[in-house]
């Protein structure tokens, strides 16, 4: 049955309307019968320039002076220093900026009006009736041509009428004719929140229509293009940018994309199209059973999702399967830039307020990767892993310049130039561990592909790095002997320190947070210097500083601490989950290898969730229903994904941020909901943290059958596996291009598999029993 998104009635906007993208270029489609409007992105389009911040610290004089103050139970001293010592102003920052709309008029009525968008194909379709005349239009943007391209259709010959123009999003934006059915566009992303006005990338797009039948042609006249009874035409869109560019040829890119595209015709390009998409989407195929009603219109099943009716699983499986298809609309292979906060997409709503469309570290843009291995789709996390790299690079200086320390640093946001330095307001700004954060995913790529090439070659020398910067920059505990980060906070957080209950404080020594990623991060720097010639003596370095890591504690509660010290928590309903990380995504956490602490995370998610002004928040939704999955408690977690689907997400099956969540002003899209759900939906039905392939771990009463097939696990195996009643039929698991030594586990039933490379083994019968 084909996979889509579909509505009985037009978009009435940008949050109704239906996103697309090659990777670089996106659009949202918001179709109607008089008109339809293309809400146009390209992920290079930012406002801002690369800055070094000016820092006043000197380094780890000054680091000490202010680690005293904390030791000695002096917060609003030691906030104050950090606020003097080691928080910049802020300067042209940038955010990612709309580019441009292509408005296209029709000036008619429309009946009998259907859109959808088609996930099989990365197809966005409108169709209806007008006057009795058919009109068909199917819009799609190609990563194999770098074009958006649509094809308008009418029943009728020559009936066939419209009016395209364009609308610059940035001041900076003109656009001019050039020669019959051509528009040519430039423009300069700048904005004066998050920059001064005159800085930012330039862009040079093209827009071609080509018509076909009928007395049809297209003129261009007055910036707009014409079209007058046609039988059909296809129009091409392509632009790009000056973002990194050596030369001036990037001046030329867009004009010889839509020449090509043009040149071929439409079916040929929307074939190439087709072939390149499905080679990515058709590796997953997820059935939840309960067909009933996958004709209904997608706003219509969310309706009923949010009224409590539950009997629409397959609404689940659309979710996941969306996600999937986001990540392939906006992060290609040679995608210039990863995800961002809302994709490739942007309703422009986070550009005009203190967010900013950027890189947030401290959950966001590592959400919106957190689904990508398991979902089988490795080659698009490799913008991210680039990127990654080079905020390395950028990060020596803001090791240097605010700690005197070797190796890299970045903290809690990031641009496309790097930015690594903390933020503009210590509370939220020093999350020390923001870039290690992002820096994980090189490990997650790691353990699911086993590339020693890319071990060696990038995930290394880039984490090696950060384990440098933590070994330099961390000091011992003047009393219990550990090794702690600081001064640091927990992402967003605050807490009351002892004998204060009227004053919360955010900055303290040793967030729980920042003792995990570090962990993980010389745990696994450990085994790769062994394992990588001529890298004993740094491997013993790492052994031995990891003892003196501070070990997960458990507090008055009950609830695992946030904190290095059990402080009484501030806001005990905060959206950030930070501290659970051990739980997920890492693995430090397990119901069979840590009980005690198993328990205690399920302790914090359930006070979390019985504190009555708990923020409803798109990414904290996700983590809760990733963390009960991990804790096996399936129900629950379908619970959380079913909030997010009913409460938290457009009509357009995109979640967003509510208004008044950290400052939002609006109903603004976010798009770590989208793929953070989708992650928690593959740790209900296949788990691979703990060393086994554990089948159906968290499996919810409400999907009582079902299928899935080519999920991927770590060490590279495709799994796929079939459920009825509840219960595990049937399983197959293929090994990669690597060996597969593992165990299958499933319930408290394990077998042991060894298979050599792209060898498969299918469990059925008795197995599952």
């Amino acid at each position: 049955m084909p996979v889509k998104l579909g509505y009985d009635r037009p978009a009435a906007s940008w949050k109704e309307g239906l996103p697309i993208g090659n990777g670089r270029i996106g659009a949202v489609i918001a179709s109607g019968g008089s008109d339809e409007t293309w809400f146009v992105t390209e992920s290079t389009y930012w406002s801002g320039k690369p800055e070094r911040m000016p820092s006043r610290s000197r380094g780890k004089p000054d680091l000490e002076r202010m680690r005293k103050l904390f030791f000695e139970g002096r917060y609003e001293e030691g906030e104050r220093l950090v606020g003097e010592l080691l928080q910049p102003e802020k300067g042209n920052f940038g955010t990612n900026l709309p580019m441009a709309d292509v408005i296209l008029s029709f000036g008619h009525s429309a009946e009998e009006f259907a859109r959808e968008l088609s996930l099989d194909e990365a197809v966005a379709r409108a169709a209806y009736r007008s006057a009795g005349v058919s009109f068909v239009r199917e819009t799609f943007a190609s990563h194999a041509d770098g074009v958006l391209a649509s094809r308008l259709r009418s029943g009728k010959p020559g009936s066939l009428s419209f009016t395209l123009r364009l609308r610059g999003r940035t001041d900076a934006f003109a656009v001019r004719e050039q020669g019959d059915g051509t528009l040519v566009f430039e423009g300069q992303a700048t904005e004066t929140v998050h920059s001064d006005g005159t800085c930012g990338v330039r862009c040079r797009g093209i827009v071609r229509v080509v018509v076909s039948g009928g007395s049809g042609n297209a003129k261009a006249h007055d910036g707009a293009i014409l079209v007058e009874g046609a039988d059909e035409a296809c129009v091409y869109l392509a632009v790009a940018t000056d973002y990194r560019a050596a030369d001036d040829d990037w001046t030329r890119e867009a004009e010889a994309a839509a020449a090509r595209a043009a040149r071929d015709g439409f079916e040929a390009v929307r074939e190439r199209h087709l072939d390149d998409y499905r080679r990515l989407f058709g590796r997953v195929r997820l059935d939840l059973g309960g067909r009933d009603r996958v004709s209904l219109p997608t706003d219509e099943r969310i309706r009923r999702l949010r009224r409590g009716e539950n009997n629409d699983p397959e609404l689940f499986a659309l979710f996941y399967q969306y996600a999937r298809y986001l990540t392939i609309a906006g992060s290609r292979e040679d995608s210039p830039l990863p995800l961002h906060l809302q994709g490739i997409w942007n309703d422009g709503e986070a550009n005009r307020m203190a967010w900013s469309c950027d890189y947030h570290l401290d959950v966001n843009t590592e959400m919106n990767y957190y689904p990508t291995e398991s979902a089988n789709l490795a080659e698009c996390q490799l913008p991210l892993l680039r990127f990654v790299e080079r905020l390395s690079e950028a990060g020596r200086e803001a090791a240097r310049d605010f700690y005197g320390c070797e190796g890299w640093v970045a903290h809690v946001f990031t641009n496309a130039w790097g930015f690594s330095a903390p933020g503009w307001h210590y509370s939220w700004g020093l999350n020390v561990t923001g870039g290690l954060w992002l820096a994980a995913q090189l490990m997650d790529h790691y353990e699911f592909g086993g590339d020693d090439r890319f071990l060696r070659e990038t995930a290394y020398p880039v984490l090696r790095s950060a384990a440098e910067f933590f070994l330099d920059y961390m000091t011992v505990h003047p009393e219990r002997g550990w090794l702690v980060t600081g001064p640091s906070n927990s992402p967003e957080n605050s807490f009351y320190p002892a004998g204060t209950p009227d004053r919360s404080r955010t900055m303290s020594m040793g967030p729980v947070m920042d003792t995990m990623l570090v962990r993980r991060l010389f745990a696994f720097c450990r085994d790769a210097a062994s394992k990588l010639e001529g890298e004993d003596a740094f491997a013993e370095r790492l052994a031995k500083a990891l003892p003196l890591l501070p070990p997960p504690m458990i507090g008055r509660h009950g609830q695992l601490q946030e904190w290095l010290l059990d402080y009484a928590e501030a806001q005990p309903d905060h959206r950030h989950l930070s501290h659970l990380y051990g739980l997920f995504p890492g693995s430090d956490i397990t119901p069979e290898r840590s009980p005690q602490l198993a328990e205690a995370a399920r302790t914090t998610l359930e006070r979390r969730q019985r504190e009555s002004n708990l923020e409803d928040v798109e990414f904290t939704l996700a983590l809760f229903a990733a963390g009960r999955a991990r804790l096996g408690d399936g129900d629950k977690a379908r619970e959380h994904v079913a909030y997010l689907i009913g409460e938290l997400c457009f009509d357009n099956l995109l979640t967003f941020s509510k208004p008044g969540i950290a400052g939002a002003e609006a109903y603004i899209f976010v798009a770590d909901g989208n793929f953070g759900g989708a992650a928690a939906i593959a740790e209900m039905l296949l788990q691979s943290h703990a060393g086994e392939l554990h089948l159906l771990p968290a499996l919810p009463a409400g999907w009582p059958e079902g299928s899935f097939a080519g999920l991927r696990a770590r060490g590279g195996a495709e799994v796929g596996a079939a459920w009825k009643d509840g219960r595990l039929v049937s399983a197959t698991v293929k090994a990669g291009k690597l060996p597969l030594r593992s165990t299958v586990r499933y319930g408290e039933r394990r077998l042991r598999l060894e298979l050599e490379p792209g060898e498969s083994a299918a469990l059925e019968g008795e197995w599952g029993r």
